[in-house]
Protein backbone atom coordinates (compact mmCIF):
# COMPACT_ATOMS: atom_id res chain seq x y z
CA UNK A 1 0.00 0.00 0.00
CA UNK A 2 1.62 3.46 -1.19
CA UNK A 3 1.36 5.59 1.47
CA UNK A 4 -0.54 8.75 1.37
CA UNK A 5 1.81 11.14 3.15
CA UNK A 6 5.23 10.07 0.78
CA UNK A 7 2.72 10.51 -1.99
CA UNK A 8 2.04 14.10 -0.99
CA UNK A 9 6.41 15.00 -0.98
CA UNK A 10 6.14 13.62 -4.72
CA UNK A 11 3.74 15.68 -6.04
CA UNK A 12 5.10 18.70 -4.08
CA UNK A 13 8.56 17.88 -5.75
CA UNK A 14 7.55 18.11 -9.14
CA UNK A 15 5.74 21.46 -8.75
CA UNK A 16 8.91 22.78 -6.27
CA UNK A 17 11.66 21.19 -8.50
CA UNK A 18 14.27 20.65 -5.38
CA UNK A 19 13.71 18.48 -2.38
CA UNK A 20 15.00 21.48 -0.53
CA UNK A 21 12.63 23.85 -1.51
CA UNK A 22 9.92 21.02 -0.67
CA UNK A 23 11.94 20.77 2.75
CA UNK A 24 11.27 24.18 3.28
CA UNK A 25 7.36 24.03 2.30
CA UNK A 26 6.48 21.72 4.39
CA UNK A 27 9.04 22.33 7.27
CA UNK A 28 11.30 18.98 7.14
CA UNK A 29 15.22 18.63 6.60
CA UNK A 30 15.97 17.77 3.36
CA UNK A 31 17.14 14.35 4.13
CA UNK A 32 14.07 13.72 5.93
CA UNK A 33 12.40 14.11 1.99
CA UNK A 34 14.95 12.23 0.73
CA UNK A 35 14.16 9.11 3.19
CA UNK A 36 10.45 9.16 2.81
CA UNK A 37 10.61 9.51 -0.95
CA UNK A 38 13.22 6.39 -1.18
CA UNK A 39 10.60 4.59 0.96
CA UNK A 40 8.14 5.78 -1.50
CA UNK A 41 10.19 3.98 -4.21
CA UNK A 42 10.75 0.63 -2.50
CA UNK A 43 6.51 0.54 -2.06
CA UNK A 44 6.00 1.34 -5.84
CA UNK A 45 8.41 -0.92 -6.92
CA UNK A 46 10.36 0.97 -9.40
CA UNK A 47 12.96 4.33 -9.68
CA UNK A 48 11.27 7.19 -9.04
CA UNK A 49 14.17 10.05 -8.91
CA UNK A 50 17.65 10.36 -11.01
CA UNK A 51 20.51 12.45 -10.21
CA UNK A 52 20.85 14.70 -12.45
CA UNK A 53 23.89 17.20 -11.77
CA UNK A 54 23.07 18.31 -7.91
CA UNK A 55 19.04 17.88 -8.70
CA UNK A 56 16.41 15.02 -8.86
CA UNK A 57 14.36 14.51 -11.62
CA UNK A 58 11.56 12.44 -11.95
CA UNK A 59 11.73 9.46 -13.68
CA UNK A 60 8.30 8.56 -16.49
CA UNK A 61 6.45 6.24 -13.36
CA UNK A 62 7.22 8.89 -10.99
CA UNK A 63 4.99 11.27 -13.50
CA UNK A 64 2.52 8.53 -13.62
CA UNK A 65 2.44 8.53 -10.08
CA UNK A 66 2.07 12.08 -9.97
CA UNK A 67 -0.99 11.67 -11.60
CA UNK A 68 -2.56 9.12 -9.36
CA UNK A 69 -1.26 10.91 -6.16
CA UNK A 70 -3.13 14.01 -6.66
CA UNK A 71 -6.46 12.73 -7.86
CA UNK A 72 -5.94 11.18 -4.40
CA UNK A 73 -5.07 14.03 -2.47
CA UNK A 74 -8.10 15.54 -4.32
CA UNK A 75 -10.76 12.91 -3.41
CA UNK A 76 -9.73 13.43 0.19
CA UNK A 77 -10.16 17.08 0.26
CA UNK A 78 -13.08 16.66 -1.18
CA UNK A 79 -14.04 14.16 1.47
CA UNK A 80 -13.03 16.96 4.13
CA UNK A 81 -15.38 18.83 2.92
CA UNK A 82 -18.32 16.96 2.27
CA UNK A 83 -17.67 15.99 5.95
CA UNK A 84 -17.61 19.72 7.20
CA UNK A 85 -21.01 20.21 5.07
CA UNK A 86 -22.52 17.70 7.15
CA UNK A 87 -21.89 20.36 10.23
CA UNK A 88 -23.98 23.17 11.23
CA UNK A 89 -21.48 25.52 12.47
CA UNK A 90 -18.53 26.66 9.92
CA UNK A 91 -15.79 25.85 11.63
CA UNK A 92 -11.78 25.42 11.18
CA UNK A 93 -8.90 27.23 9.29
CA UNK A 94 -8.90 29.08 6.04
CA UNK A 95 -5.27 30.24 4.77
CA UNK A 96 -5.79 33.53 2.42
CA UNK A 97 -3.00 34.53 -0.12
CA UNK A 98 -3.96 38.16 -0.71
CA UNK A 99 -1.98 40.85 -2.73
CA UNK A 100 -1.81 44.33 -1.18
CA UNK A 101 -4.49 46.84 -2.49
CA UNK A 102 -6.77 43.96 -1.95
CA UNK A 103 -5.67 43.26 1.69
CA UNK A 104 -5.77 46.61 2.52
CA UNK A 105 -9.26 47.27 0.76
CA UNK A 106 -11.15 44.64 0.87
CA UNK A 107 -9.82 41.60 3.51
CA UNK A 108 -10.42 44.02 6.81
CA UNK A 109 -14.28 44.36 6.14
CA UNK A 110 -14.62 40.68 5.17
CA UNK A 111 -12.98 39.38 8.44
CA UNK A 112 -15.43 41.93 10.21
CA UNK A 113 -18.58 39.83 8.56
CA UNK A 114 -16.81 36.29 9.09
CA UNK A 115 -16.14 37.33 12.81
CA UNK A 116 -19.66 38.24 13.37
CA UNK A 117 -21.33 35.37 10.95
CA UNK A 118 -18.89 32.40 11.89
CA UNK A 119 -17.33 33.22 15.02
CA UNK A 120 -15.70 29.49 15.37
CA UNK A 121 -13.65 29.95 11.83
CA UNK A 122 -10.17 30.99 12.22
CA UNK A 123 -8.72 33.10 8.98
CA UNK A 124 -5.07 33.42 8.81
CA UNK A 125 -4.30 36.32 5.74
CA UNK A 126 -0.38 36.76 4.17
CA UNK A 127 0.62 38.58 1.75
CA UNK A 128 2.05 37.41 -1.22
CA UNK A 129 2.20 38.60 -4.95
CA UNK A 130 -0.76 37.14 -7.42
CA UNK A 131 1.42 34.73 -8.99
CA UNK A 132 2.87 33.39 -5.84
CA UNK A 133 -0.42 33.17 -4.41
CA UNK A 134 -1.59 31.09 -7.23
CA UNK A 135 1.57 29.20 -7.51
CA UNK A 136 1.19 27.98 -3.45
CA UNK A 137 -2.87 27.69 -3.79
CA UNK A 138 -1.99 24.82 -6.17
CA UNK A 139 0.74 23.64 -3.76
CA UNK A 140 -2.08 23.72 -1.13
CA UNK A 141 0.22 25.81 1.09
CA UNK A 142 -3.03 28.34 0.90
CA UNK A 143 -6.71 27.75 0.96
CA UNK A 144 -7.37 30.37 -1.15
CA UNK A 145 -5.56 33.35 -3.09
CA UNK A 146 -6.83 36.96 -4.06
CA UNK A 147 -5.22 37.43 -7.37
CA UNK A 148 -6.00 40.31 -10.03
CA UNK A 149 -5.34 40.69 -14.06
CA UNK A 150 -4.66 43.32 -15.78
CA UNK A 151 -6.06 44.84 -19.14
CA UNK A 152 -4.40 42.64 -21.99
CA UNK A 153 -2.38 40.32 -19.49
CA UNK A 154 -4.02 36.97 -19.04
CA UNK A 155 -2.54 35.01 -16.72
CA UNK A 156 -2.46 31.14 -17.22
CA UNK A 157 -5.35 28.99 -16.53
CA UNK A 158 -4.91 26.30 -14.29
CA UNK A 159 -6.89 23.31 -14.42
CA UNK A 160 -6.60 22.30 -11.23
CA UNK A 161 -7.74 25.84 -9.84
CA UNK A 162 -11.12 27.78 -10.39
CA UNK A 163 -11.82 31.43 -11.11
CA UNK A 164 -14.43 33.52 -9.81
CA UNK A 165 -14.66 37.48 -10.49
CA UNK A 166 -14.52 39.68 -7.35
CA UNK A 167 -14.43 43.36 -8.50
CA UNK A 168 -13.31 45.63 -11.41
CA UNK A 169 -11.03 47.72 -10.05
CA UNK A 170 -10.47 51.13 -12.01
CA UNK A 171 -7.39 52.36 -12.62
CA UNK A 172 -6.34 56.28 -12.89
CA UNK A 173 -3.54 58.44 -13.55
CA UNK A 174 -2.82 59.75 -10.26
CA UNK A 175 -0.92 63.41 -10.14
CA UNK A 176 0.18 65.69 -7.26
CA UNK A 177 -2.23 67.67 -5.72
CA UNK A 178 -4.04 69.94 -7.89
CA UNK A 179 -6.98 73.22 -7.51
CA UNK A 180 -10.66 71.80 -7.93
CA UNK A 181 -10.69 70.60 -11.25
CA UNK A 182 -13.52 69.15 -13.93
CA UNK A 183 -12.21 67.19 -16.79
CA UNK A 184 -15.06 66.84 -19.78
CA UNK A 185 -17.35 64.19 -19.75
CA UNK A 186 -17.41 61.93 -22.26
CA UNK A 187 -13.71 60.09 -24.13
CA UNK A 188 -10.87 61.82 -23.13
CA UNK A 189 -8.55 62.63 -25.45
CA UNK A 190 -5.36 60.35 -24.41
CA UNK A 191 -2.40 63.23 -25.30
CA UNK A 192 -4.64 65.76 -23.21
CA UNK A 193 -5.14 63.70 -20.24
CA UNK A 194 -1.07 62.53 -19.79
CA UNK A 195 0.12 65.85 -21.01
CA UNK A 196 1.17 66.96 -17.97
CA UNK A 197 2.73 63.47 -16.80
CA UNK A 198 5.13 62.81 -19.92
CA UNK A 199 7.78 65.28 -18.45
CA UNK A 200 7.60 64.55 -15.13
CA UNK A 201 9.34 61.32 -12.94
CA UNK A 202 7.10 58.21 -12.73
CA UNK A 203 6.79 55.64 -9.74
CA UNK A 204 5.91 51.98 -10.97
CA UNK A 205 5.82 48.89 -9.86
CA UNK A 206 8.90 46.40 -10.61
CA UNK A 207 9.88 45.32 -13.78
CA UNK A 208 8.12 42.09 -14.39
CA UNK A 209 5.19 42.62 -12.96
CA UNK A 210 2.06 42.39 -14.97
CA UNK A 211 1.31 46.30 -14.06
CA UNK A 212 4.49 47.86 -14.78
CA UNK A 213 4.08 46.00 -18.33
CA UNK A 214 1.04 47.60 -18.47
CA UNK A 215 1.73 50.89 -17.53
CA UNK A 216 4.71 51.02 -19.75
CA UNK A 217 2.71 50.10 -22.91
CA UNK A 218 0.01 52.02 -22.13
CA UNK A 219 2.45 55.06 -22.31
CA UNK A 220 3.82 53.78 -25.26
CA UNK A 221 0.61 54.19 -27.37
CA UNK A 222 0.04 57.47 -26.50
CA UNK A 223 3.48 58.24 -27.58
CA UNK A 224 6.19 58.31 -24.95
CA UNK A 225 8.83 56.57 -22.39
CA UNK A 226 7.36 56.70 -19.06
CA UNK A 227 10.49 58.37 -17.09
CA UNK A 228 10.50 56.14 -14.25
CA UNK A 229 13.01 57.07 -11.20
CA UNK A 230 10.78 54.87 -8.16
CA UNK A 231 10.54 51.55 -8.42
CA UNK A 232 8.14 49.78 -5.43
CA UNK A 233 5.53 46.82 -5.07
CA UNK A 234 3.91 49.31 -2.19
CA UNK A 235 1.32 50.99 -3.64
CA UNK A 236 1.47 53.37 -0.24
CA UNK A 237 5.34 54.58 -1.32
CA UNK A 238 3.38 55.73 -4.48
CA UNK A 239 0.62 57.43 -2.84
CA UNK A 240 3.26 59.50 -0.29
CA UNK A 241 5.54 60.19 -3.70
CA UNK A 242 3.04 61.39 -5.57
CA UNK A 243 1.25 63.10 -3.23
CA UNK A 244 4.44 65.31 -2.02
CA UNK A 245 4.65 66.24 -5.99
CA UNK A 246 7.90 63.87 -6.20
CA UNK A 247 5.90 61.62 -9.05
CA UNK A 248 3.11 60.64 -11.32
CA UNK A 249 2.03 57.28 -11.26
CA UNK A 250 -1.52 54.86 -12.04
CA UNK A 251 -3.25 53.91 -9.43
CA UNK A 252 -6.54 51.41 -8.85
CA UNK A 253 -9.13 52.67 -6.91
CA UNK A 254 -9.35 50.30 -4.21
CA UNK A 255 -5.85 51.48 -3.07
CA UNK A 256 -8.21 54.13 -1.35
CA UNK A 257 -10.29 51.24 0.60
CA UNK A 258 -13.29 54.03 0.04
CA UNK A 259 -12.11 56.90 1.60
CA UNK A 260 -11.37 60.17 0.32
CA UNK A 261 -7.95 60.16 -2.32
CA UNK A 262 -5.13 61.99 -1.26
CA UNK A 263 -3.97 63.22 -5.22
CA UNK A 264 -5.48 64.00 -8.00
CA UNK A 265 -6.97 61.38 -9.86
CA UNK A 266 -7.81 61.62 -13.86
CA UNK A 267 -9.66 58.93 -15.93
CA UNK A 268 -7.53 57.45 -18.49
CA UNK A 269 -8.63 56.60 -22.40
CA UNK A 270 -11.12 54.00 -22.09
CA UNK A 271 -10.99 53.54 -18.62
CA UNK A 272 -9.50 50.53 -17.85
CA UNK A 273 -9.99 48.39 -14.88
CA UNK A 274 -7.95 45.83 -13.44
CA UNK A 275 -9.68 42.63 -12.94
CA UNK A 276 -9.82 41.09 -9.10
CA UNK A 277 -10.56 37.20 -8.53
CA UNK A 278 -10.52 34.64 -6.19
CA UNK A 279 -9.42 30.66 -6.83
CA UNK A 280 -9.13 27.78 -4.80
CA UNK A 281 -8.41 24.41 -5.84
CA UNK A 282 -11.49 22.40 -7.45
CA UNK A 283 -11.37 20.21 -4.44
CA UNK A 284 -12.00 22.60 -1.66
CA UNK A 285 -14.64 24.74 -3.84
CA UNK A 286 -17.63 23.79 -1.98
CA UNK A 287 -15.60 23.53 1.33
CA UNK A 288 -18.02 25.31 3.80
CA UNK A 289 -14.92 27.66 5.16
CA UNK A 290 -14.37 28.14 1.89
CA UNK A 291 -17.60 29.46 0.76
CA UNK A 292 -18.08 31.44 3.76
CA UNK A 293 -14.99 33.30 3.07
CA UNK A 294 -15.57 33.79 -0.42
CA UNK A 295 -19.07 35.09 0.23
CA UNK A 296 -17.76 37.99 2.97
CA UNK A 297 -15.19 38.55 0.46
CA UNK A 298 -17.52 39.37 -2.29
CA UNK A 299 -19.52 41.53 -0.16
CA UNK A 300 -17.05 43.77 1.12
CA UNK A 301 -15.76 43.97 -2.27
CA UNK A 302 -19.01 45.03 -3.64
CA UNK A 303 -19.10 48.23 -0.51
CA UNK A 304 -15.85 49.22 -1.68
CA UNK A 305 -15.00 48.85 -5.35
CA UNK A 306 -15.80 51.42 -7.63
CA UNK A 307 -17.81 49.92 -10.45
CA UNK A 308 -15.96 49.68 -14.14
CA UNK A 309 -17.77 49.83 -17.94
CA UNK A 310 -17.93 50.97 -20.84
CA UNK A 311 -17.63 54.26 -19.09
CA UNK A 312 -16.81 56.60 -16.24
CA UNK A 313 -18.68 55.47 -12.81
CA UNK A 314 -20.97 58.12 -11.74
CA UNK A 315 -19.61 61.39 -10.48
CA UNK A 316 -15.84 60.02 -11.41
CA UNK A 317 -14.36 62.14 -13.64
CA UNK A 318 -12.17 63.78 -11.43
CA UNK A 319 -11.14 63.09 -8.40
CA UNK A 320 -8.19 65.69 -6.10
Amino acid sequence: MLDVRRLRLLVELSQRGTLSAVAEALSYSPSSVSQQLSQLEREAGVPLLVQVGRRVQLTPQAEVLVGHARAVLDRLEEAEADVARSLTDVGGTVRIAVFQSAAHAIVPQALTLLRSEHPNLRVEVTEREPDAGLFEVAARDFDLVIAEQYPGHTRVQREDLDRVRLAADAIRLALPPLPTRQTPRGDPDPQAILAAATSMPWVLEPKGTASREWAEQLCREVGFEPDVRFESADLMAHIRLIRTGNAVGLLPDLVWAGEVPSVALLDLPGYPHREVFTSTRLAAATRPAVVACRDALARAAAATATPAGDGPPEGSAAHG
